[in-house]
């Protein structure tokens, strides 16, 4: 019996008849809208929002949000699979749907009131209002807790000031979910585009997902409403709550990349003739791809626990830690032997590897950078922190 080379141990049979139908939804946009123009996209650093009502439309933004608020409310591993197939056509489109869904959407559920949650939620499914996150600041990175921006209580409203870097979705956003510190603690507001004294800035010159929206949120006396308050949640508790909801996204989306990676390199190395014989057919290129598929099957098993871990209640933030690190480290291994293998060709965007190992820059250093996640499973292991 022949293997599928992209899935040797047959994870698509351990997947219900509801899962594998997610799975090939997306898998059919990500084929025929993203791929045949997503490498244009980032020649161009455009995100194309023209795909925004298309994911709507499919049910994928807030997807494991309840019905009542116009959600698919799908499972973990439907959400995890919807990662895997976006992050297959790129690092940036499933960034963007993680940020509405985990970071924006999810906190407004989570954090929120029954009135923010009606008012927002509906619209933020149907992708009329976009989401950012406000939580990292240009001199914080890692330690959040170090913020700077503060909101200042003043009769009925807050007065907002500081900045945010890093943020996707900044300037294409209609809201932003903002954290900041304040006489109790450190809290989450909504602010709305069109604030007095709210401002966002796009971030040029990137080298890493350049098919996303990237940029700065700055504040200066912005007057909140406190009806724009999360009431639910005081504390790091909030964001960091939030984070694990993306990291866990993120724990699968890499997949994708490495089975777009690997696909793409089984078709060119059989096709490609150096010495008289396919590079296919050398022992180095045979042993570089089968340990790829040997680290993307091991990836596959740990997304698809960590998914089962999730839907049965008993997932915590180290489950999450352990697989974003395995999962984001092996696809970019994976990613940049890809380019390696397909030799100058592989530098171009005609061709996946070089986007997604880019691409893979940022995802292996945002929502917790590989050293964070590595401290978080050895203070785990000894009981000490060592951060």
């Amino acid at each position: 019996m022949s293997l599928n080379p992209l899935d040797l141990y047959d994870i698509q049979s351990m997947l219900s008849e509801e899962e594998n139908a997610v799975r090939e939804a997306v898998a059919r946009f990500v084929d025929t809208r993203v791929i045949p123009v997503i490498g244009n996209a980032f020649d161009e650093a455009r995100f194309p929002v023209e795909w925004i009502p298309e994911v709507a439309e499919l049910g994928l933004l807030g997807s494991s949000l309840p019905a009542k608020y116009g959600c698919a409310e799908l499972s973990s591993v439907q959400y995890g699979l919807i990662c895997q197939e976006l992050e297959r056509g790129d690092s940036g489109l499933r960034s963007f749907v993680s940020v509405q869904s985990s970071l924006c959407m999810y906190p407004i559920y989570a954090y929120g009131s029954e009135e923010q949650r009606m008012r927002w939620l509906p619209s933020m499914a149907q992708g009329k209002t976009i989401g950012c996150f406000g939580l990292t600041e240009s001199h914080g990175g890692s330690d959040p807790a170090n913020m700077k921006t503060r909101a200042v209580k003043d009769g009925d409203h807050w007065v907002l000031n500081g900045s945010k870097m890093w943020i996707t979705n900044a300037t294409i956003a209609d809201i932003a979910i903002v954290w900041a510190h304040t006489d109790e603690g450190i809290q989450g507001f909504v602010v709305e585009k069109g604030m007095e004294g709210f401002s966002t800035q796009e971030i040029k010159h990137k080298m890493s997902l350049r098919a996303s929206v990237t940029g700065a949120l700055f504040f200066d006396n912005v007057r909140v409403p406190d009806a724009n308050r999360l009431p639910n949640v005081k504390g790091l508790k909030g964001p960091l709550g939030c984070l694990t909801q993306a990291r866990y996204g993120i724990s699968w989306g890499p997949i994708g990349s490495a089975i777009a990676c690997l696909e793409e390199v089984l078709a060119y190395t059989k096709e490609r003739i150096l010495f008289d014989r396919p590079v296919a057919a050398t022992q180095s290129a045979q042993i570089k791809m089968a340990e790829m598929a040997r680290r993307i099957t091991l990836a596959q098993l740990l997304a698809l626990r960590l998914g089962r871990l999730k839907d049965e209640g008993k997932m915590v933030p180290q489950h999450v830690s352990l697989a974003k690190w395995n999962n984001c480290r092996m696809a970019i291994d994976i990613a940049r032997e890809c380019r390696d293998l397909l030799g100058g060709a592989g530098i171009t965007t005609e061709h996946h590897a070089i986007r997604h190992a880019l691409n893979l820059e940022s995802v292996i250093t945002y929502e917790g950078t590989e050293t964070v996640h590595q401290l978080v499973i050895g203070r785990e292991l000894t009981g000490i922190n060592a951060f």
